[in-house]
C-alpha cells in the first residue's frame, strides 16, 4: 500500500525498543581508518555473514552493478554565539532561504523572537522564528553568501557521540569530507563513502563496476534521538536532494539489464526510494524528501546497500532492519560488536545485499 500523503509505500506500526540493542562506549570510533579503505566491512548476503575489508569491494561485487555515492559537502554548521550574556549554540540543518537556515539551538530557553546573535568574527544571525520541533528559524545578515560566513565563524558539525568525547580539530575538516564532496549543504557526512578513495575507485572501474552520482543534503535531524514509543510516531525532518535525468535514466537502464543499484550510505537509498515511480523507475527529482523506512516498506529502487552501522534504535538501524530483516540485523550487529568492529560516523562497514 502507498501513502497517499507522501507518496512512500506505508509504515506499520512497530515498538521503538524492538530496535534497541546494548553497544560498549569502546566500539564507537573516534577516528577513521586509515587508509579509508582499510576499514572492515561485515558483508551480510542473505542471512549469510562474512567478514572482509571495503577494499575487497572490487573482488564482491558484480561488473554489471552501480554503486550510488551522495556528492554533497559538509559545510561549517555549528556555531558558538552570544544573545547578551548568554551562550547560544546553533547546529544549522535546512537551508530556508537565500539568508536563512532551520537550526537546533542550545541553551534556546535565553531566546525569543527577534532577537540578534553574534557568533563572532563579523557573523551575527536574527532568531526570526520558532518552530513546533522546537527548532529555530536564522536569518544571517550582510552581503556575503551565508557559506562565506560559515566558514569564518563555524566548526564541523561532528556527531554528538564524538563530540562528546573529544574536540573538533583540524584533521576533522578533511576526515569528515568524503573524496565526492562537491556541492555544499550538508551538515552531516554520507559517512558510507567516506571509506572510498581514488585507488579503490580506479579498482572498480578496472573490474567494471560503475558509479553515478546524486545529491542529498544530510541534516542534522539523522543523528536525533527518536522520543516516541511507536514508529508511526516520529516525525521525519525534511533534506532536500536532487537527481537529474540522464542519472535516473543510466539507473534504471543498469536494473533493465539485470544489473544492480547498490546505494553508498543510507542518504543515497533514500533519495532513491523518494524517486520511484510506479511504472516509471527511478525518475528525476529536485525537492525535499522525508521519507521514513522501517519493516514493512517495500525496497523498489535499490538491490543493495553499503553502510555504516548505526545506533540503537534509531531511524538508520530500522531501515537496514526494513532490508534485511529486523532478526538478520541484529545477529549481524551482535557478531560486529563481538569482533570488535568500529560503530558510527568514523567506524567500519557493512554490506548488506538482501536475498529475492
Amino acid at each position: 500500500m502507498t501513502d497517499v500523503a507522501s507518496g512512500y509505500p506505508r509504515n506499520i506500526s512497530l515498538r521503538v525498543d524492538l530496535f534497541d540493542f546494548d553497544l560498549p562506549e569502546a566500539s564507537i570510533a573516534l577516528r577513521p581508518a586509515f587508509p579509508r579503505d582499510s576499514a572492515r566491512m561485515l558483508v551480510v548476503d542473505g542471512s549469510y555473514q562474512t567478514d572482509r575489508l571495503v577494499s575487497d569491494l572490487p573482488s564482491i561485487l558484480r561488473p554489471t552493478d552501480c554503486l550510488v555515492f551522495n556528492n554533497t559537502r559538509v559545510i561549517p554548521a555549528q556555531l558558538q554565539g552570544r544573545r547578551g550574556n548568554a551562550t547560544i549554540g546553533a547546529t544549522l540543518h535546512k537551508r530556508e532561504g537565500l539568508r536563512a537556515w532551520r537550526a537546533f539551538i542550545r541553551n534556546a530557553k535565553r531566546l525569543h523572537e527577534g532577537d540578534d546573535i553574534d557568533f563572532g568574527n563579523g557573523v551575527a544571525a536574527i532568531a526570526s522564528a520558532r518552530a513546533e520541533d522546537g527548532s529555530w528559524l536564522l536569518t544571517f545578515g550582510g552581503a556575503e553568501p551565508v557559506e562565506i560566513l560559515l566558514e569564518r565563524a563555524g566548526q564541523m558539525p561532528l556527531p554528538p557521540y564524538i563530540a562528546s568525547k573529544r574536540p573538533t580539530d583540524d584533521r576533522d575538516a578533511s576526515d569528515y569530507q568524503t573524496m565526492f564532496a562537491e556541492l555544499p549543504g550538508a551538515v552531516a557526512a554520507p559517512t558510507a563513502a567516506l571509506h572510498f578513495t581514488p585507488d579503490l575507485m580506479a579498482a572498480l572501474h578496472a573490474v567494471g563496476i560503475a558509479h553515478e552520482m546524486l545529491t542529498l543534503h544530510v541534516g542534522a535531524g539523522t543523528f536525533l534521538p527518536m522520543k516516541v514509543e511507536d514508529t508511526l510516531d516520529h516525525k521525519m525532518h525534511a533534506e532536500w536532494g536532487s537527481i537529474d535525468a540522464a542519472t535516473a535514466a543510466r539507473l534504471n537502464a543498469v536494473r533493465a539489464s539485470g544489473g544492480r543499484v547498490i546505494a553508498v550510505g543510507t542518504t543515497s537509498l533514500r533519495l532513491l526510494e523518494s524517486a520511484w515511480r510506479e511504472g516509471e523507475g527511478i525518475v528525476p527529482f529536485e525537492g525535499d524528501t522525508a521519507i521514513f523506512i522501517t519493516p514493512g516498506y517495500e525496497f523498489r529502487a535499490i538491490d543493495g546497500l553499503l553502510t555504516n552501522f548505526h545506533l540503537p534504535k534509531s531511524t538508520l538501524f530500522m531501515l537496514v532492519s526494513a532490508l534485511m530483516g529486523r532478526d538478520t540485523m541484529q545477529a549481524a550487529y551482535a557478531h560486529a560488536i563481538a569482533d570488535g568492529y568500529r560503530f558510527y560516523s568514523y567506524g567500519d562497514a557493512s554490506l548488506l545485499l538482501p536475498a529475492k
